[in-house]
């Protein structure tokens, strides 16, 4: 597949958008004390030797779990991270691990409703776990508090993180969210953007195609919108407060820069084109069923999957439910596509989980070698056939996969939009740390919008000033 991702146009933003994949300093993972008996020159000769044969032994996963287990045999790393498909998977993949570098690995898993709470609790005290997993929402904050450390030297070793980690096969743009303020904190290990499903047997009887901007979206949802009995035009998220947000910001970008300028960090939610993007997303609302104020993820899907709608726009990592005969009633008659685009041009939604390594860690280079282990090309297939979320075009790309799930090119397509937020110079999730209080003001108001009690104007006028009296 050809990935315009690497065309010459977009070479340099890669370079920038990439440093946690591609830049650090590099520091030596092992170093032999010289032979006082041999003269000084033998001694560097001698060191030079071992040094190079030691780089030749961490080009194959072989080699670097022996010099690994020399280094670190016995070690043990806490890792802190959420119940999770993709914490399921490295748990599946830890007794490899283990084997192979002589790190012991010890798991607290919990709830993600707490898991923030436990590890900031954790950093200003025990200093207890070696490795976060992080929502990319938090990165801001993490980064700010210097809960993380910076991980570019790590990347940049080339023997602890050897050729065959393949840093140019990660997705840049699940890469871009792991930066704070040009450094790398967090590795992707569990990503997904948002994207359309709709429904084939309806676009085919009515000879429609699949809208390729917002305009023609809206013009679908109408279309289809009471065409038959019980159907409706599309499916979103629309419950108060941050689900509600959720949605807006999934299709926003497609109409400006979005709510915050990201480099001055000031909101800007009553801009012209913020408000141009939440008057389009309560358009789409009349076109969804009745109680879509109600619908988080779990409810939008679940009215696609039983046919009430014509079209759904949501996150990639819950879409195999709609192709699961088991789960969905229109699995055999549905097909996905890229999000559309808008007067700003390629955009789509992006979010993902990191791993971390906090500041305080007591075993930070075997925690590293835990997570290069679990987030390489080498292991990625693994993973996801043990439940993990893909992050590596090599996974999205293999034929094998696309056949157990079909939507996988439809995905990468809408990573590849997801890019264009990068060549921009944004991040989907704003990097402010206090976003999450934010977007719940935005999506309260929005949502009073959608019920009829103001404009969408008025929505965001009283958003930006509740969210300037917060950052007092």
């Amino acid at each position: 597949m050809k990935r315009k991702l690497y065309s010459t146009a977009t070479a340099l933003m890669l370079v920038l958008s990439m440093t946690a994949c591609s830049a650090g300093k590099g520091a030596s993972a092992s170093s032999a004390p010289a032979d006082t008996s041999k003269s000084g020159t033998e001694a560097q000769d001698t060191a030079a030797q071992e040094s190079t044969e030691a780089s030749a032994d961490a080009s194959t996963m072989e080699g670097w779990g022996k010099l690994m287990k020399e280094q670190y045999d016995g070690t043990r790393i806490v890792v802190s991270m959420a119940s999770h498909p993709s914490t399921e998977a490295f748990q599946t993949m830890a007794g490899e691990f283990t084997d192979l570098t002589g790190i012991q690995v010890e798991w607290d898993v919990v709830e993600q409703t707490y898991l923030k709470n436990k590890q900031l609790l954790d950093f200003q005290g025990a200093h207890s776990y070696d490795v976060f997993m992080v929502d990319s929402f938090w990165n801001a904050e993490y980064g700010a508090k210097n809960v993380v450390q910076p991980l570019d030297d790590y990347m940049n070793d080339p023997q602890k993180t050897p050729e065959w980690y393949d840093k140019a096969d990660l997705i840049p743009a699940y890469c871009d969210l792991g930066q704070y303020k040009g450094e790398t904190i967090g590795i992707p290990i569990a990503g997904e953007t948002r994207f359309l499903a709709y429904r084939t047997d309806l676009f085919e009887k009515y000879g429609k195609e699949p809208p390729k901007t917002m305009d023609e979206f809206l013009e679908l949802a109408r279309f289809f919108n009471g065409k038959e009995d019980g159907l409706y035009g599309v499916a979103l998220r629309a419950q108060r407060g941050i689900h509600f947000a959720s949605g807006w910001l999934t299709t926003m970008y497609a109409f400006c820069d979005g709510m915050m300028d990201q480099k001055t960090l000031e909101p800007k939610i009553n801009d012209p084109g913020v408000v141009e993007s939440l008057q389009w997303y309560l358009d789409m609302l009349e076109c969804a069923p009745p109680d879509v104020s109600t619908y988080t993820h779990e409810e939008a899907l679940g009215a696609f999957m039983s046919g009430k709608t014509a079209m759904w726009l949501d996150a990639t990592a819950i879409a195999s439910a709609i192709t699961d005969p088991q789960k969905s009633k229109v699995y055999d008659k549905v097909a996905f596509a890229a999000p559309p685009d808008g007067p700003a041009g390629e955009s789509a939604a992006l979010a993902d989980w990191n791993i971390s390594i906090p500041n305080g860690a007591k075993n930070p280079d075997a925690a590293w070698a835990f997570m290069m282990y679990m987030t390489s090309r080498e292991k990625s297939l693994e993973y996801v056939k043990n439940g993990g979320a893909a992050t590596r075009y090599s996974v999205y790309e293999n034929e094998e996969l696309i056949k157990e799930n079909p939507s996988y090119p439809a995905q990468l397509a809408a990573l590849e939009k997801a890019n264009g937020l990068v060549k921009r110079g944004l991040q989907w999730t704003p990097p402010h740390e206090q976003i999450n209080q934010m977007l719940d003001i935005m999506g309260s108001y929005a949502s009073r919008a959608q019920a009829g009690e103001m404009t969408a104007q008025e929505a965001c006028d009283k958003a930006q000033a509740d969210v300037l009296d917060l950052l007092k």
